[in-house]
Protein backbone atom coordinates (compact mmCIF):
# COMPACT_ATOMS: atom_id res chain seq x y z
CA UNK A 1 0.00 0.00 0.00
CA UNK A 2 1.51 3.55 -1.15
CA UNK A 3 0.21 6.66 1.05
CA UNK A 4 1.08 9.55 -0.88
CA UNK A 5 4.09 12.49 0.90
CA UNK A 6 2.34 15.19 1.28
CA UNK A 7 4.50 17.99 -1.38
CA UNK A 8 7.22 19.93 0.86
CA UNK A 9 9.64 22.01 -1.01
CA UNK A 10 12.17 20.17 -2.83
CA UNK A 11 11.70 16.73 -0.41
CA UNK A 12 8.36 16.37 -2.82
CA UNK A 13 11.13 14.23 -5.07
CA UNK A 14 11.63 11.75 -2.55
CA UNK A 15 7.79 10.28 -2.16
CA UNK A 16 8.56 7.47 -4.62
CA UNK A 17 11.60 6.37 -3.26
CA UNK A 18 9.65 6.58 0.43
CA UNK A 19 7.06 4.38 -0.72
CA UNK A 20 9.05 1.90 -2.07
CA UNK A 21 10.59 1.89 0.90
CA UNK A 22 8.24 1.10 3.24
CA UNK A 23 7.46 -1.20 0.79
CA UNK A 24 10.70 -2.79 0.53
CA UNK A 25 11.15 -2.54 -3.28
CA UNK A 26 14.25 -0.68 -3.17
CA UNK A 27 17.60 -1.93 -4.23
CA UNK A 28 20.51 -1.78 -1.41
CA UNK A 29 21.89 1.97 -3.09
CA UNK A 30 18.55 3.31 -3.01
CA UNK A 31 17.71 1.80 0.44
CA UNK A 32 20.96 3.89 1.56
CA UNK A 33 20.36 7.13 -0.06
CA UNK A 34 16.91 6.73 1.18
CA UNK A 35 18.48 6.73 5.15
CA UNK A 36 20.39 8.94 4.31
CA UNK A 37 18.13 11.55 3.57
CA UNK A 38 15.82 10.61 6.59
CA UNK A 39 18.57 11.02 8.85
CA UNK A 40 19.15 14.62 7.89
CA UNK A 41 15.04 15.75 7.06
CA UNK A 42 12.24 15.30 10.23
CA UNK A 43 9.53 16.26 7.39
CA UNK A 44 9.81 13.22 5.46
CA UNK A 45 10.91 11.03 8.49
CA UNK A 46 7.65 12.18 9.56
CA UNK A 47 6.25 11.62 6.61
CA UNK A 48 7.48 7.94 6.93
CA UNK A 49 6.10 7.47 10.39
CA UNK A 50 2.41 8.00 9.36
CA UNK A 51 2.67 6.10 6.95
CA UNK A 52 3.58 3.40 8.77
CA UNK A 53 0.87 3.67 11.12
CA UNK A 54 -1.76 3.60 8.44
CA UNK A 55 -0.17 0.87 7.00
CA UNK A 56 -0.47 -1.12 10.32
CA UNK A 57 -3.99 0.20 10.99
CA UNK A 58 -5.65 -0.51 8.07
CA UNK A 59 -3.63 -3.65 8.17
CA UNK A 60 -5.29 -5.20 11.13
CA UNK A 61 -8.16 -8.02 11.24
CA UNK A 62 -10.66 -6.48 12.33
CA UNK A 63 -10.65 -3.31 9.92
CA UNK A 64 -13.03 -3.79 7.50
CA UNK A 65 -15.36 -2.13 5.18
CA UNK A 66 -17.95 -4.04 3.51
CA UNK A 67 -20.07 -2.51 0.09
CA UNK A 68 -23.73 -1.82 0.87
CA UNK A 69 -25.68 -3.61 -1.43
CA UNK A 70 -27.20 -0.15 -3.23
CA UNK A 71 -23.35 0.13 -4.90
CA UNK A 72 -24.38 -3.33 -6.57
CA UNK A 73 -27.75 -2.33 -7.92
CA UNK A 74 -26.22 0.98 -8.86
CA UNK A 75 -23.54 -1.38 -10.68
CA UNK A 76 -25.96 -3.16 -12.49
CA UNK A 77 -28.50 -0.91 -13.16
CA UNK A 78 -25.63 1.05 -14.95
CA UNK A 79 -24.79 -1.87 -16.98
CA UNK A 80 -28.03 -2.05 -17.88
CA UNK A 81 -28.83 1.03 -19.05
CA UNK A 82 -25.05 1.18 -21.00
CA UNK A 83 -26.78 -2.13 -22.88
CA UNK A 84 -29.51 -0.91 -23.90
CA UNK A 85 -27.47 2.36 -25.20
CA UNK A 86 -25.36 -0.06 -27.41
CA UNK A 87 -28.37 -1.49 -29.16
CA UNK A 88 -30.32 1.44 -29.64
CA UNK A 89 -27.65 3.49 -30.95
CA UNK A 90 -24.63 0.66 -31.33
CA UNK A 91 -22.32 3.39 -33.05
CA UNK A 92 -22.15 5.99 -30.54
CA UNK A 93 -20.85 3.71 -27.63
CA UNK A 94 -18.15 5.20 -25.55
CA UNK A 95 -15.05 3.11 -25.52
CA UNK A 96 -11.88 3.09 -23.01
CA UNK A 97 -11.64 5.56 -20.18
CA UNK A 98 -14.77 7.64 -21.08
CA UNK A 99 -17.04 4.44 -21.17
CA UNK A 100 -15.56 3.93 -17.49
CA UNK A 101 -16.18 7.51 -17.08
CA UNK A 102 -19.33 7.49 -17.72
CA UNK A 103 -20.27 4.66 -15.26
CA UNK A 104 -18.73 5.33 -12.42
CA UNK A 105 -21.09 9.16 -12.99
CA UNK A 106 -23.71 7.08 -13.14
CA UNK A 107 -23.12 5.31 -9.92
CA UNK A 108 -22.47 8.68 -8.16
CA UNK A 109 -25.62 8.65 -5.90
CA UNK A 110 -24.81 5.13 -4.26
CA UNK A 111 -21.00 6.43 -4.15
CA UNK A 112 -22.41 9.34 -2.46
CA UNK A 113 -23.63 7.94 0.41
CA UNK A 114 -20.49 5.18 0.70
CA UNK A 115 -17.66 5.86 3.64
CA UNK A 116 -14.84 5.84 0.79
CA UNK A 117 -11.04 5.76 1.82
CA UNK A 118 -8.52 5.72 -1.18
CA UNK A 119 -8.39 1.79 -0.89
CA UNK A 120 -12.00 1.28 -0.81
CA UNK A 121 -11.97 3.64 -4.14
CA UNK A 122 -9.52 0.84 -5.62
CA UNK A 123 -12.02 -1.98 -4.88
CA UNK A 124 -15.01 -0.25 -6.83
CA UNK A 125 -12.39 0.52 -9.72
CA UNK A 126 -11.90 -3.18 -9.80
CA UNK A 127 -15.53 -4.45 -9.09
CA UNK A 128 -16.41 -2.43 -12.62
CA UNK A 129 -13.53 -4.16 -14.00
CA UNK A 130 -14.47 -7.53 -12.71
CA UNK A 131 -18.59 -7.09 -13.77
CA UNK A 132 -17.93 -6.04 -17.14
CA UNK A 133 -18.70 -8.02 -19.41
CA UNK A 134 -15.64 -8.96 -22.43
CA UNK A 135 -16.17 -7.39 -25.54
CA UNK A 136 -15.51 -9.06 -28.71
CA UNK A 137 -12.76 -8.68 -30.85
CA UNK A 138 -10.38 -8.36 -28.15
CA UNK A 139 -7.11 -7.26 -29.65
CA UNK A 140 -3.51 -8.40 -28.18
CA UNK A 141 -2.81 -4.71 -26.96
CA UNK A 142 -6.05 -4.58 -25.12
CA UNK A 143 -5.31 -7.56 -23.19
CA UNK A 144 -1.21 -6.16 -22.72
CA UNK A 145 -3.50 -3.31 -21.39
CA UNK A 146 -5.70 -5.62 -18.94
CA UNK A 147 -3.01 -7.37 -17.53
CA UNK A 148 -0.70 -4.75 -17.15
CA UNK A 149 -3.96 -3.29 -15.00
CA UNK A 150 -4.89 -6.30 -13.59
CA UNK A 151 -1.57 -6.67 -11.89
CA UNK A 152 -1.60 -3.08 -10.28
CA UNK A 153 -5.29 -3.44 -9.15
CA UNK A 154 -5.45 -6.53 -7.51
CA UNK A 155 -2.02 -6.45 -5.59
CA UNK A 156 -0.24 -9.12 -7.64
CA UNK A 157 2.18 -7.82 -9.07
CA UNK A 158 4.77 -10.44 -8.68
CA UNK A 159 4.77 -13.88 -8.02
CA UNK A 160 8.02 -14.29 -7.31
CA UNK A 161 9.14 -10.55 -5.25
CA UNK A 162 13.17 -10.36 -5.43
CA UNK A 163 15.33 -7.36 -7.09
CA UNK A 164 18.02 -10.54 -7.98
CA UNK A 165 17.72 -11.69 -11.06
CA UNK A 166 19.45 -14.99 -10.02
CA UNK A 167 16.38 -15.54 -8.07
CA UNK A 168 13.92 -14.82 -10.30
CA UNK A 169 15.04 -16.22 -13.35
CA UNK A 170 15.14 -20.05 -11.83
CA UNK A 171 11.60 -19.27 -10.41
CA UNK A 172 10.28 -19.78 -13.85
CA UNK A 173 11.81 -23.12 -14.12
CA UNK A 174 9.04 -25.58 -15.35
CA UNK A 175 6.46 -23.44 -15.00
CA UNK A 176 6.56 -22.58 -18.63
CA UNK A 177 8.09 -24.00 -21.34
CA UNK A 178 11.20 -21.13 -22.15
CA UNK A 179 13.35 -19.48 -19.99
CA UNK A 180 12.71 -15.58 -20.33
CA UNK A 181 16.15 -13.44 -19.56
CA UNK A 182 15.93 -11.65 -16.65
CA UNK A 183 18.68 -8.74 -16.15
CA UNK A 184 19.49 -6.22 -13.40
CA UNK A 185 19.01 -2.43 -14.68
CA UNK A 186 18.94 -1.31 -10.99
CA UNK A 187 22.48 0.46 -12.02
CA UNK A 188 20.65 2.72 -15.30
CA UNK A 189 17.45 3.32 -13.06
CA UNK A 190 15.00 0.55 -13.53
CA UNK A 191 15.30 -1.70 -10.49
CA UNK A 192 13.85 -5.50 -10.78
CA UNK A 193 11.05 -5.92 -8.51
CA UNK A 194 10.15 -9.40 -9.03
CA UNK A 195 8.23 -11.32 -12.15
CA UNK A 196 4.97 -13.71 -12.54
CA UNK A 197 3.04 -16.10 -14.70
CA UNK A 198 0.17 -14.40 -17.39
CA UNK A 199 -2.16 -14.88 -19.41
CA UNK A 200 -2.10 -13.26 -22.82
CA UNK A 201 -3.00 -14.43 -26.51
CA UNK A 202 -4.04 -17.74 -25.12
CA UNK A 203 -0.80 -19.05 -23.91
CA UNK A 204 0.46 -18.74 -20.32
CA UNK A 205 3.62 -16.39 -20.64
CA UNK A 206 6.13 -14.54 -18.38
CA UNK A 207 6.23 -11.15 -16.86
CA UNK A 208 8.82 -9.49 -15.56
CA UNK A 209 8.41 -6.19 -13.39
CA UNK A 210 10.68 -3.21 -13.47
CA UNK A 211 10.06 0.03 -11.57
CA UNK A 212 11.22 3.63 -12.41
CA UNK A 213 10.76 5.83 -9.30
CA UNK A 214 7.09 5.89 -8.84
CA UNK A 215 6.04 3.66 -12.27
CA UNK A 216 5.66 0.21 -12.86
CA UNK A 217 6.79 -1.91 -16.08
CA UNK A 218 5.59 -4.99 -16.54
CA UNK A 219 7.63 -7.18 -19.51
CA UNK A 220 5.48 -9.96 -21.19
CA UNK A 221 7.81 -12.59 -22.82
CA UNK A 222 7.11 -15.54 -24.75
CA UNK A 223 8.41 -17.30 -27.42
CA UNK A 224 8.45 -15.57 -30.89
CA UNK A 225 5.99 -16.97 -33.54
CA UNK A 226 5.36 -15.31 -36.75
CA UNK A 227 6.20 -12.13 -35.75
CA UNK A 228 9.67 -13.02 -35.67
CA UNK A 229 11.09 -10.80 -38.41
CA UNK A 230 10.85 -8.13 -36.09
CA UNK A 231 14.28 -9.41 -34.71
CA UNK A 232 15.77 -6.55 -32.86
CA UNK A 233 13.58 -4.08 -34.49
CA UNK A 234 10.67 -2.11 -32.18
CA UNK A 235 7.08 -0.72 -32.87
CA UNK A 236 5.82 1.82 -29.70
CA UNK A 237 2.21 2.69 -29.35
CA UNK A 238 -0.21 4.28 -27.03
CA UNK A 239 -3.17 2.75 -25.54
CA UNK A 240 -5.42 3.76 -22.59
CA UNK A 241 -3.08 6.27 -21.50
CA UNK A 242 -0.12 3.48 -21.33
CA UNK A 243 2.98 3.48 -23.74
CA UNK A 244 3.51 -0.29 -25.13
CA UNK A 245 6.38 -0.85 -26.81
CA UNK A 246 7.40 -4.30 -28.66
CA UNK A 247 10.38 -6.21 -30.08
CA UNK A 248 11.60 -9.49 -30.76
CA UNK A 249 15.03 -11.06 -29.68
CA UNK A 250 16.40 -14.17 -29.78
CA UNK A 251 13.30 -16.09 -30.96
CA UNK A 252 11.04 -14.02 -27.90
CA UNK A 253 8.64 -12.01 -28.34
CA UNK A 254 8.77 -8.76 -25.69
CA UNK A 255 5.79 -6.21 -25.15
CA UNK A 256 7.01 -3.52 -22.30
CA UNK A 257 4.21 -1.47 -20.99
CA UNK A 258 4.21 1.37 -18.52
CA UNK A 259 2.52 4.55 -17.96
CA UNK A 260 6.09 5.79 -19.09
CA UNK A 261 6.69 7.87 -21.72
CA UNK A 262 7.66 6.61 -24.77
CA UNK A 263 11.34 8.05 -24.86
CA UNK A 264 11.93 6.73 -21.25
CA UNK A 265 10.51 2.84 -21.94
CA UNK A 266 12.67 3.16 -25.53
CA UNK A 267 15.72 3.73 -23.24
CA UNK A 268 14.30 0.92 -20.73
CA UNK A 269 14.13 -1.20 -23.67
CA UNK A 270 17.89 -0.36 -25.34
CA UNK A 271 19.09 -0.97 -21.63
CA UNK A 272 17.91 -4.11 -21.97
CA UNK A 273 19.14 -5.52 -25.02
CA UNK A 274 22.45 -4.20 -23.90
CA UNK A 275 22.42 -5.84 -20.74
CA UNK A 276 21.48 -9.69 -21.83
CA UNK A 277 23.94 -12.04 -22.15
CA UNK A 278 26.03 -11.95 -25.72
Amino acid sequence: MSTPVPEAGPCAAWEGLLNGYLDGELDAAHVMDVERHLAGCPACAGALQRMTLVRRVVSQDDVRWRAPPALRDSVVTALARERSAAVAQPLARPSGMAALVGRLRAMLPALRQWSIIPSLAVVAAALLLVVLPPRGGSSLEAELVAGHVRSLLAEHLTDVASSNQHTVKPWFGGKIDFSPPVVDLAARGFPLAGGRLDYIGGRVVAALVYRRNGHVINVFVWPAGSDAHLDRAFMARAREGYTLLNWTEAGLTYWAISDLNTVELKEFQEDFLEALPK
